[in-house]
């Protein structure tokens, strides 16, 4: 009954791995957000970094559920991983308080730093109490296993979402372009405040956004990042959505230095459209370019803006 038991435990934990690495998968570029937002990766290689800590749990999820060399490989690399990622946590809590999702779960399980913490000391117990306990089983052919299982893991990731090396080549949609934006509307509108910048003249990137839509927290985010790295980028966001979820969109996105203002109805999707979010580049009220949000590159924006 022990060993069903210690059986059982692995499985479990393997389990929590797979699912861990499943939820920064979908989408990944939240995850790799957060690598480029405390500091721990660039713009350039945080891709790969992500992927690579998705395919270490998925790796040790699949050998942990297969109860294959645990305790001489497995349950040691299981240890020293929720060390790192625990110290992460410790790292992000640091640094922006404990606060918001940690997204160890992506958007699929929103946890605390600390709250994840605590997950991750119940894990690491049960680790050490399998190593101790649980040797797991070694067969003629675990090598062979092990050996494709590190393989495929690793590879998982950059299969199902590749790393585009050529985003900057396609980085602007030229379809109709040089055409007033219509942005009298945010002036002339009695049922909003009036924006307090200028946006008819100068230099502007102008996201339009629902505040419930997972992309548009995600672009969203991706801004902070940039408005982070550099104060003088000039964001805008227009919001469609209840007002009641701009907290949570506050929460998720940390926009709340970037002004904004809330449109709704047919004056938002007669700009924006309905592809969301629609991301634009104005010049004294006029649309020069438009950016898909993960096509979009501080570098451009700065060489854009003359900084």
């Amino acid at each position: 009954m022990k060993k069903i038991f210690y059986i059982f435990l692995s499985i479990l934990l393997g389990a929590i791995f797979i699912f861990s690495a499943y939820a920064k998968l979908f989408p990944v570029e939240l995850f790799e957000l957060t690598l480029i937002d405390i500091g721990v990766s660039n713009w350039f290689l945080a891709p790969f970094i992500a992927r690579f800590f998705i395919g270490l749990e998925f790796f040790i999820g699949f050998m942990l559920i297969s109860n294959i060399y645990l305790n001489r490989i497995i349950l040691k690399l299981t240890i020293v991983t929720i060390i790192i990622f625990t110290i992460y946590l410790l790292l992000l809590i640091f640094i922006e308080g404990n606060e918001g999702n940690c997204k160890c779960f992506g958007n699929l399980i929103r946890l605390t730093p600390l709250e994840s913490i605590i997950k991750n000391i119940i894990m690491l117990l049960l680790s050490l109490l399998l190593y101790k306990k649980h040797k797991g089983f070694d067969w003629k052919f675990s090598k062979y296993f092990l050996t494709v299982t590190l393989i495929v893991s690793f590879l998982l990731p950059f299969i199902i979402y590749p790393v585009d090396l050529s985003a900057s080549e396609r980085n602007f949609n030229v379809e109709k372009l040089n055409y007033n934006l219509g942005l009298d509307v945010l002036y002339n509108n009695p049922k909003i405040p009036a924006p307090k910048e200028e946006l008819r003249t100068g230099k502007h990137i102008i996201a339009f956004m629902s505040l419930t839509c997972p992309h548009c927290r995600i672009a969203a985010y991706k801004m902070h990042i940039m408005k982070k790295m550099n104060q003088k980028i000039p964001f805008y966001f227009v919001l469609n959505g209840d007002s009641t979820d701009l907290q949570r969109f506050y929460s998720d996105t940390k926009t709340s230095d970037i002004p904004y203002s809330i449109l709704l109805g047919h004056d938002f999707v007669k700009i924006a459209g309905v592809k969301l979010p629609a991301i634009f580049w104005v010049e004294n009220g006029i649309v020069t370019r438009k950016t898909k949000y993960i096509f979009l590159e501080q570098k451009d924006i700065e060489d854009w803006i003359g900084n």
